[in-house]
């Protein structure tokens, strides 16, 4: 009878320490899946939002230049106008920005990046037809003409371009703010899964203290019963 009662509590205790066992690989499998997680999380807030942040301010700095290299002509702040050498300048900024533009393109893009984007690529190419047709102007009808049209559909271009970097801007804001709330989240998760090891070690250290005092119980009892 005493021999059916040890083994039923052994098994008891093999099948707690079985759930335990199971527990802790199952804390550790979560513990590498939160830290792989954390891991890409960081990989893709530098590779998907801190770099091609820094790719559309260059952007936004070259839009900056070649609208004031227009107006230095248009406006005439002491530069005399050679149509070709300012084609030149143009095109090298272009070229610039079509690298920096295939650059953040290239990314990882939510639906929203990619349609301020396609946008963004329209409100460009828009510019450059502008500038085209203003040097042009300028080259044949003179300054004043050529003046008239930035007026008219220069700025109007410049300004599109700039407002759809910045939207592009706030959007790379937002989707950083919500990868930093993750990674929040998952720092929190890796604290809890720690909880839960220490209380399954406190456990098992309990369980450890239960079996080798009933073992010294059953000792004890088999040799007054052995006397007797």
């Amino acid at each position: 009878m005493r021999f059916a009662y040890s083994v039923k509590q052994k098994v008891k205790i093999a099948g707690l320490l079985f759930c335990i066992m199971a527990c802790t690989l199952l804390i550790r499998f979560l513990e590498d899946k939160s830290v792989k997680d954390m891991n890409e999380s960081f990989v893709s807030m530098f590779n998907d939002r801190l770099i091609p942040a820094t790719d559309l301010f260059s952007v936004a700095e070259l839009a900056y230049r070649k609208q004031s290299k227009l107006e230095a002509v248009l406006y005439g702040r002491g530069q005399s106008f050679n149509a070709q050498a300012l084609k030149w300048e143009l095109n090298k900024l272009n070229s610039s920005i079509d690298s920096l533009i295939n650059q953040y393109g290239s990314t990882f893009l939510v639906k929203q990046e990619k349609m301020q984007l396609n946008e963004l690529k329209k409100s460009l190419a828009a510019s450059i037809e502008v500038e085209d047709k203003i040097l042009t102007i300028a080259a044949r009808q003179g300054i004043p003409e050529a003046r008239e049209l930035y007026i008219n559909e220069g700025m109007a271009t410049s300004a599109k371009t700039l407002a759809k970097l910045s939207e592009l801007m706030r959007i790379q804001r937002q989707i950083g703010e919500e990868l930093i709330k993750d990674s929040a989240f998952m720092v929190s998760g890796n604290k809890l899964y720690s909880t839960f090891q220490v209380a399954l070690a406190i456990l098992i250290g309990a369980l450890i203290v239960g079996i080798v005092f009933t073992s010294n119980v059953v000792r004890i009892n088999n040799e007054k019963y052995n006397l007797n």
